[in-house]
């Protein structure tokens, strides 16, 4: 891996504050991981977990980094079921750790990460009932993310399904996402050619524009009018089950 530990000062304070799900913590639920919590660098393709191995550490993406859950098959073919920026973890969080990963997690975005051992995950989640609630309920909307996906995939264009997944990835990276057009043909289990014609036509109507391994959106609420209504389902779900606090919309739970 293309992993190495970077300047802790002060970063631990940017990962409780800039991932989604670590920001939900209290000041006690924090201190319970923080001693055993790391910042670490991903380059591009970085695998962080793969299929049949089990988690050692949980990651929490910061800033752009973006990682993809990808499920291959016996003839090499593999398709993204989720991906995972600053709203959330990899690694652990649903199977707790003791049970062998699904999916392969590789890194789409590169960037850092706050990365914490399992161990210490597990007592913190033992120690305290909020990090143990707000990561069942991550699990709840991590699985609501997969069964998007497979709706989306069965009822959507693949024009309407690229759309959605800029706009995600925009939220996640910013408006220069580096993405080349084969990696993104993966991603949405489809042709190189099929995405080169919807590239072409996003960038004919304005959207985007691509260059180098990067494409740039560039009207954004255009591309919100291109895309399903997958993209704003997920993140409506993510506010009822997480939200700012943690418990979502249900405020005594």
């Amino acid at each position: 891996m293309g992993e190495v530990t970077i300047d802790e000062v002060g970063l631990a304070d940017e990962a409780f504050a800039g991932n989604r799900l670590l920001s939900t913590f209290p000041r006690d639920a924090r201190a319970l991981i923080e001693p055993y919590g790391e910042v670490v660098d991903f380059d591009v393709g970085d695998i962080v977990l793969r299929r049949g191995e089990h988690a050692v550490a949980s990651i929490f993406p910061m800033r752009q980094t973006m990682v993809s859950l990808s499920v291959e098959m016996s003839d090499g073919r593999s398709v993204e079921v989720a991906s995972i920026g600053r709203e959330g973890a990899v690694g652990g969080i649903v199977s707790c750790g003791h049970a062998p990963a699904f999916s392969r997690a590789m890194v789409l975005v590169g960037g850092p990460a706050y990365r914490v051992q399992m161990q210490a995950l597990e007592e913190a989640k033992r120690r305290s009932g909020f990090i143990n609630n707000v990561f069942c309920r991550f699990s709840d909307y991590l699985l609501a993310n997969v069964m998007q996906s497979v709706a989306c995939s069965a009822f959507h264009s693949i024009p309407e399904r690229a759309a959605g997944w800029l706009l995600r990835a925009q939220d996640r990276a910013g408006d220069r996402i580096e993405l080349t057009q084969e990696a993104f043909a993966g991603l949405l289990g489809v042709q190189r050619t099929t995405v080169n014609a919807v590239i072409r036509t996003l960038q004919d109507e304005g959207l985007i524009s691509t260059g180098r391994g990067v494409v740039r959106v560039t009207d954004r609420a255009g591309l919100k009018r291109r895309a399903c209504d997958c993209y704003g389902a997920l993140e409506q779900h993510f506010g009822a089950v997480i939200g700012a606090s943690g418990s979502g919309g249900s405020a005594g739970c």
